[in-house]
């Protein structure tokens, strides 16, 4: 058997590209984290002589570890798809470092993971593998118990889903940072009529609070109701800072001790806002801090 400190380079190589399939798979940070330590837990305990294709070996493995943790949600019904928003990746809208940037190439647009959520457990799979990280329908086809051609008709299905539900965004990441820019000033100031001017009309926001009973995943329609929304959230604009969330510009707050204590993530049409995400929920936030970039300095606008 290789040499245990080979063996553990050996799976260091690979840690980032496992690390963004189980967050794709799986839309929660802390979760990716444990299926990729029990992924290397695996491979401490096989024999790795035998492994001709060792990266192939690792993603089966990995996949089949969040094929069995989707299921395992959906069976124990404590978190039901789509009842709440998926974990966002949080990084400095400035230029970011090497490590940074290696963690950056893990964010996915939140509506996407929304989504990714609402798939059964094998279409997410197989869209994942194989539309995200180029795996042949071969080698997909033992992951779910399906041939290569019912395991292609997974990803297909996945794939109408993700186009019919996301757009891609037409705004560039300028244009962005001037939105939020305008968003974070115009809450600081109370000018609800310059929010407006900011939102698409039939912009939906989805706000996530957390376990019940105070709780739960809230939607709210349209421009107008989203400035209502805002004006609640007024207290804590002083701080709010700009950041890079789940790919695009978005919006951190931070309470005492540099703590997180809401994160926006907006997904951009025309110049304007078309939908905006909430996590308020503090459990989650706690593990965030944990697990995701580090957040702006609190002297950043």
């Amino acid at each position: 058997m290789p040499d245990h400190g080979d063996l553990a380079t050996a799976f260091e190589a690979s840690r980032g590209r496992l690390r963004a399939i189980a967050y794709r798979m799986l839309g929660s940070l802390s979760d990716a984290d444990d299926a990729v330590q029990e992924t290397w837990l695996r491979l401490s305990r096989s024999d790795a002589d035998d492994l001709a294709n060792l990266g192939g070996w690792l993603t089966t493995v990995v996949s089949r570890i969040c094929l069995d943790m989707l299921r395992s949600r959906s069976a124990r019904r404590e978190e039901p798809l789509g009842e709440h928003l998926p974990d966002p990746m949080i990084g400095s809208l400035e230029a970011a470092d090497p490590e940074q940037e290696a963690e950056l190439t893990e964010a996915v647009g939140m509506a996407l993971l929304t989504v990714l959520d609402k798939l059964s457990p094998t279409e997410r799979l197989a869209f994942v593998l194989h539309d995200m990280f180029a795996v042949p329908f071969d080698d997909i086809a033992p992951i779910v118990g399906r041939s290569p051609n019912a395991a292609a008709q997974l990803a297909s299905r996945a794939r109408r889903r993700v186009r019919d539900s996301t757009a891609a965004t037409d705004t560039s990441l300028a244009r962005q940072r001037e939105v939020v820019g305008a968003w974070i000033a115009a809450a600081r100031g109370g000018d609800f009529d310059a929010l407006l001017t900011l939102l698409d009309p039939d912009v939906v926001v989805r706000i996530d609070l957390g376990a019940l009973p105070a709780g739960g995943l809230r939607e709210v329609r349209g421009a107008a109701g989203a400035v209502k929304l805002a004006a609640s959230f007024r207290r804590s604009a002083p701080f709010a800072r700009a950041a890079l969330v789940s790919g695009s510009a978005g919006i951190v707050v931070t309470a005492g001790g540099g703590q997180l204590a809401s994160v926006m993530a907006f997904t951009f049409a025309a110049g304007t806002i078309a939908e905006i995400y909430i996590l308020a929920d503090s459990a989650r936030l706690a593990r965030l801090g944990a697990c995701s970039l580090r957040v702006l300095p609190s002297g950043s606008a």
